[in-house]
């Protein structure tokens, strides 16, 4: 008997929705991982998922691919909703060929990215995929290059956020390394250019595929990964809490929340969480923690460069993005990947409308041969540019040290910060007051009879005269000096005077950010 057409319809939606063979979504689950369509039903709002391309069949006849032609090509799209809000997704299917891409794959995932451009909304990619489908050839390669070319365009239009669930090697890798954020799945996730065995078959190093690739190591050491979970639902979780933070698009501000910390709070444990030794580390996550609403802080990266803490937070309701010294970690000095970590964030924030708050405690660059073979003048120049392109609000409080190049980077009043203020305790120079007799006073030291004692008391009246925030105030490089405890009262009000800001910039195509 002939199926009706709605007969036949309903049969192709439960054969799209089924997946792959059981055995693959039992071997899914013991692994630890959802399946795609679990993903999406945790991710979402319930029931505002809405799919397309449901019925896709790859095209490719060879090496007998003609045998199986599964429906969706191992990807699910579509678009649901986050809190209310628009978003388009793509999940990968690994019990269906592996979850491997080939050019229906690609073409899926590119038509989703022409909706969320067209429409203003985040792109949020579960990756988990052995990667371009050999016996699609050169294929699978345009599929991937396409997917790239549209991640290209996004940037700094829609936020776009990766989720790797699962394995991402060789090409695949780059598509996430050009969205903004990355999470990744702990024990599960693995991102490498080269697996292991071929790594030992060509310098004949033997790593493990999770300390080559795994959560840990892009978290930690390459920065790659900006956020890890323990597992699948923790991920999704963690991508709807970012997610409340960032606008839809860059033509929009981003999430207000009426607040319930009150704004005019002052808050008088500031007055002393920086110790009165110049020399004494502290803890830069608590001074952020007593100023922004609720102490509620969502740190990126925060395992990687953790001399310099990046995040978002709220200011009377209003999102922020945070750049700061962590005075904990080596004295807060600025080094290679701390600045990296600082520029990449920075211009993501100018790119949506997210305002920049600065709080600075640094010596300085981290000496060495090592940095400055490795191009710290190159990677310091990006923070420098970056500052100075951003056209978001500005505001900066210098808690203590801000010495030479590292006073002017850090959003200082020479690279058009708006509003420029410093604690007390600050402490702004060329270099250190110590550097600074050393060179200074050397004649007098070489002929003095106790050096120790009289470099001692130079420091000290170094200190007193020229280290401290009131020349810089009275040049107007500082528009004040404030007790710490006025701090959040400050910024708030200085935010919304700032709201209105318009700059206007020379007309070119790009600028050429040293890279």
């Amino acid at each position: 008997m002939k199926k009706s057409p709605i007969k036949r319809l309903e049969d192709m939606e439960v054969k799209a929705h089924q997946g792959g063979d059981p055995e693959r979504v039992e071997k899914q689950h013991t692994q630890g991982k959802m399946t795609a369509r679990e993903r999406l039903n945790v991710l979402l709002d319930p029931g505002s998922f809405f799919e397309i391309d449901a019925f896709v069949l790859h095209r490719a006849i060879e090496f007998g691919l003609d045998q199986e032609k599964p429906l969706g090509d191992g990807v699910v799209t579509g678009w649901g909703e986050i809190d209310g809000r628009l978003v388009y997704v793509y999940a990968q299917d690994f019990t269906i060929m592996g979850g491997s891409v080939g050019e229906a794959h690609g073409q899926k995932i590119c038509k989703l990215f022409d909706l969320a451009m067209e429409n203003g909304a985040p792109v949020i990619g579960l990756n988990d995929s052995g990667g371009a489908r050999i016996q699609e050839g050169v294929s699978a390669l345009a599929a991937y290059s396409d997917i790239f070319y549209h991640n290209t365009l996004a940037s700094g239009v829609i936020p776009q956020i990766s989720v790797i669930m699962g394995p991402c090697a060789g090409g695949a890798v780059y598509s996430p390394a050009l969205t903004d954020f990355t999470v990744m799945v702990e024990n599960t996730a693995r991102m490498f250019i080269t697996g292991p065995d071929v790594i030992r078959a060509v310098t004949h190093e033997d790593v493990t595929p999770e300390e080559l690739g795994g959560a840990h190591t892009h978290h930690r050491k390459s920065g790659v990964a900006h956020f890890t979970a323990e597992d699948d639902s923790q991920a999704l979780s963690l991508v709807r809490r970012l997610l409340s933070y960032l606008p839809s698009n860059n033509a929009e501000d981003p999430p207000y929340l009426p607040p319930n910390d009150p704004p005019d709070r002052a808050d008088e444990e500031l007055d002393h969480l920086v110790p009165e030794d110049p020399v004494k580390e502290y803890d830069m996550f608590e001074v952020v923690r007593h100023i922004v609403d609720d102490g509620e802080f969502l740190e990126v990266q925060e395992s990687f460069a953790t001399n310099l803490m990046v995040g978002f937070a709220r200011l009377g309701g209003h999102v922020i993005g945070l750049v700061a010294q962590q005075p904990a970690v080596l004295a807060g000095v600025l080094d290679i990947d701390a600045v990296d970590k600082g520029a990449r964030f920075i211009r993501f924030c100018d790119c949506f409308n997210i305002p920049l708050i600065t709080f600075t405690d640094t010596p300085g660059f981290l000496p060495g041969v090592e940095q400055e073979h490795g191009g710290i003048i190159r990677h310091g120049a990006k923070m420098i540019y970056a500052y100075a392109e951003a056209t978001v609000p500005k505001l900066s409080i210098i808690t203590r040290k801000a010495y030479g190049g590292a006073y002017i980077v850090m959003s200082s009043k020479h690279l058009r910060g708006d509003i420029c203020l410093a604690w007390p305790t600050a402490e702004i120079a060329v270099m250190g007051p110590e550097g600074a007799v050393n060179v200074i006073f050397r004649q007098e030291l070489s002929q003095a009879d106790d050096r120790e004692a009289v470099r001692e008391q130079l420091v000290k009246e170094y200190r007193e005269q020229f280290a401290n925030p009131y020349i810089a105030a009275a040049r107007g490089y500082l528009d004040g000096v404030i007790s710490p405890r006025q701090t959040r009262p400050t910024l708030i009000n200085s935010l919304q005077m700032l709201r209105g800001k318009r700059t206007r910039r020379p007309r070119r195509k790009h600028g050429n950010i040293p890279l």
